[in-house]
């Protein structure tokens, strides 16, 4: 059973999903650390959520494209005597442009956050999930982990890809002791990712119909990991999508792949 108040680790809770996260979470009597770079962001949203829901909210910042990032914060979090019952990995960004178009660090630096650190904070917090008899862990992934790569956004598609097997793999090996792991698999999401990445005005050529906000990705979220889904895509539209490229030929989603990263990706050296 989980404690009176759960204690819920979100990586990314600075801003679009991870903060809608962060608020759905205190809403449900949750207890919070929130990490992310930026420590404005992040205080400025803890008194929010104290002032709004009570409980405690925990901010520590923590860059995960650091190496040592993930047991830097689970040795604080060890510190203070924190046991995490919700991990949240959501931090993320996408990098524009062709593979040969970013130097290497910059490569590395993504791969680290995408990749390394929310598998290590998995495989770091596990054992008490599993010791308690209960955990929820969700790994933010994506509908392009479904679907062909495009060219620009070289390394986003193959990270959320392997962020859908691995949390297949986490759910089989940990239901039977407490511990739901989902993926999420959003598909266009009203947030601030596309305006870093600088395909804002790209991105708003699509039509309102395929877009969801933060929080009701979120609610679709919660639910799923609660139910023992070890994966959900949210939104009918995005479904469908999902189911049409997998009956298609390859030949034809990789063709059709290529047709919109022309439109909507940066795919310029």
């Amino acid at each position: 059973m989980p404690a009176a108040r759960p204690l819920s680790l979100i990586t990314g809770a600075s801003a679009g999903i991870g903060s809608a996260f962060a608020q759905q979470l205190a809403l449900r009597g949750h207890d919070l650390v929130l990490t992310a770079r930026r420590l404005d962001r992040l205080e400025a949203l803890a008194v929010e959520l104290r002032q709004r829901h009570g409980g405690q909210v925990t901010v520590l910042p923590y860059d995960l494209a650091d190496p040592a990032a993930p047991q830097r914060l689970c040795d604080e979090l060890a510190r203070r005597a924190l046991q995490v019952d919700w991990l949240i990995n959501n931090a993320g960004y996408g990098v524009p442009g062709t593979l040969v178009a970013n130097d290497w660090s910059t490569h590395a630096d993504f791969l680290r956050v995408l990749l390394t650190a929310p598998t290590e904070l998995a495989w770091r917090l596990l054992p008490g999930m599993r010791a308690r008899r209960y955990g929820r862990i969700i790994n933010v992934a994506s509908l392009a982990g479904h679907v062909p790569g495009p060219a620009g956004h070289t390394l986003y598609a193959a990270a959320k890809a392997y962020m859908i097997r691995f949390s297949e793999s986490l759910a089989l090996e940990n239901g039977e002791a407490g511990v739901h792991v989902c993926a999420l698999c959003p598909g266009f999401t009203w947030s601030e990712f596309h305006d870093v990445t600088g395909t804002r005005d790209k991105m708003n050529q699509l039509p309102g119909f395929m877009w969801l906000s933060a929080e009701e990705v979120v609610r679709q979220g919660i639910a799923a990991v609660e139910r023992g889904d070890a994966m959900l895509v949210t939104g009918r539209v995005n479904r469908l999508i999902k189911t049409a490229v997998q009956l298609m030929p390859d030949r034809l989603a990789r063709w059709l792949s290529a047709r919109e990263s022309k439109r909507y990706r940066h795919t310029s050296e």
